[in-house]
């Protein structure tokens, strides 16, 4: 919630004030995987996260991974070339880079015919919108 710049409602703001408890796996730390960010204590993943650009062993059961790019490792090299500096363990960008958008949707799958299509209209739109700031930001 600290870095956030876009206002967040009631919802928003509730969310925001949880944590997660640790959850480890086995899975590897390499390039590609979406790990949780968090403080010393297991138990304090919040919104925070690292897309790692290189295998990283030493958070190998010690930070839960959520996720892994699938596409878009044209994205992971230009990010690979921006200026960083060292924090801790953690190698940062100089320059903190921020998702300009996310959807979150909670529908009842049951009766998600006709959501089905308002989503794919808006995940169009949004990939449009992606697509003109990483021409504008990352050309």
């Amino acid at each position: 919630m600290g870095g956030r710049k876009a206002p967040m409602n009631k919802e928003q703001e509730q969310q925001a004030e949880k944590s997660i408890v640790g959850e480890f796996s086995t899975v590897k730390h390499v390039r590609g995987i979406l790990s949780m960010g968090r403080y010393s204590d297991p138990d304090t993943a919040s919104s925070s996260f690292s897309i790692l650009l290189g295998d990283a062993p030493h958070l190998d059961g010690q930070y839960a991974v959520f996720g892994r790019v699938t596409k878009g490792d044209d994205t992971l090299r230009k990010l690979e070339r921006l200026p960083t500096h060292k924090e801790g363990i953690f190698v940062m960008p100089i320059e903190r880079i921020e998702i300009l958008s996310t959807y979150y949707y909670d529908i009842d799958a049951e009766s998600c015919e006709a959501e089905k299509s308002i989503l794919k209209r808006r995940l169009s739109e949004s990939a449009s919108e992606v697509e003109r700031w990483r021409r504008k930001c990352f050309a």
